[in-house]
């Protein structure tokens, strides 16, 4: 069995192994890493050989970190790596390179029909009627989209948003509300097949699927990094925010998982305070507080233009993992189309939690 993992923020760590009796066997560490003393790469070994095959990240990762010795120093390396890339071996999970990778970036779309384009799309991925696919928005208004389990009341001023012209949607996926204007916003869909993320815990898939994005951030020049649970985040403040849907295959088999990013490339920051409902809590939450200084646009950490930093973003993918342009088919988006006539478009949907 083979798994890797690269170390949000670190390197690949690559492990081959056999389970033989229900036990871990054979177990061979490797990885562009660094390592010292030379030696313990053997005792990570040495402290995988043997391990009942059910064991857990975190009991995987108490093995090894017993078995370290005392003088251990690891760069780009942790033992919870090597311990998810075990687990990812046994889960027989896929890699980004076993995939033909396809961006839809099209021209700009209502609110709505963004939300049912996401649903529809990862749906297809999980049915195997499409590769896994790089989705980047075009907005035609402005818009608030709330997180599935969130209260409209309580997220959104309407007095304001009737005043600026926003329109409020609901998404599927969890999460909170993101404040949207076209021009002054990036946002981009991953819909990916479930094994890509297979023996990651949630926490570690939003990082493992932010990864290309911070590495796309660092080309430009803007050290990034994950700040768990789904926020991108810089010196200087956070610039984006993440949010995931599983979505299961058809008769209940291999699905797919559906993970967003909206990233601020400007921001009227009074015009979102006029529009979102921002508690006192969530600012102390966050560390700060103003509002205003929770979000960072990126077009004063690049100096780029938008459709600079997109691009820059788009190659920088098509460079790690290829990419070949595609579109929104016409089925796809007739189904689309009839989800925001019964669903994303109904204010029964987006005032399902009051």
């Amino acid at each position: 069995m083979h798994g890797e993992y690269k170390v949000p923020g670190g390197k690949l760590v690559v492990v081959d192994l056999d389970v033989v009796g229900g036990a871990l066997r054979n177990v061979r560490v490797a990885g562009d890493f660094f390592l010292e003393p030379d030696e313990a790469i053997l005792a990570i070994d040495a402290a995988l050989e043997g391990a009942p095959a059910n064991t857990d990240t975190a009991g995987l990762t108490a093995r090894i970190d017993a078995a370290l010795p005392a003088s251990t120093v690891m760069l780009g390396l942790t033992s919870e790596g090597v311990a998810v890339a075990v687990r990812r071996a046994l889960a027989q999970a896929t890699e980004w390179s076993d995939y033909d990778w396809q961006l839809i970036h099209e021209a700009p779309q209502s609110p709505a029909l963004h939300m049912a384009l996401d649903e529809v799309i990862t749906a297809e991925v999980a049915a195997g009627h499409r590769p896994p696919t790089l989705r980047v928005w075009e907005w035609a208004s402005p818009a608030v989209i709330i997180g599935s389990f969130q209260s409209l009341r309580n997220e959104v001023d309407p007095a304001g948003a009737e005043r600026h012209g926003v329109t409020v949607v609901r998404r599927i996926s969890g999460g909170g509300a993101m404040f949207v204007e076209p021009g002054n916003t990036i946002t981009y869909s991953l819909s990916v097949p479930d094994a890509l993320v297979s023996g990651l815990s949630f926490a570690d898939s939003y990082a493992y699927l932010d990864d290309w994005v911070l590495e796309a951030l660092g080309d430009m020049g803007i050290k990034a990094w994950y700040q768990p649970l789904n926020d991108i985040a810089t010196d200087i403040g956070k610039i984006a925010g993440a949010a995931q849907k599983r979505i299961v295959g058809p008769g209940g088999g291999p699905g797919a998982v559906l993970h967003h990013v909206t990233m601020s490339y400007d921001i009227d920051a009074d015009k979102m305070l006029d529009v979102l409902r921002i508690g006192k809590e969530k600012m102390s939450d966050k560390g700060t507080r103003s509002a205003k200084k929770r979000v960072d646009p990126l077009r004063r950490q690049t100096g780029l233009a938008r459709e600079a930093v997109i691009d820059n973003m788009i190659d920088s993918f098509r460079r790690r993992h290829g990419l070949t342009q595609g579109t929104v088919t016409a089925d796809e988006l007739a189904a689309a189309e009839e989800l925001v006539r019964i669903k994303f478009g109904t204010p029964e949907w987006t005032a399902r939690v009051p």
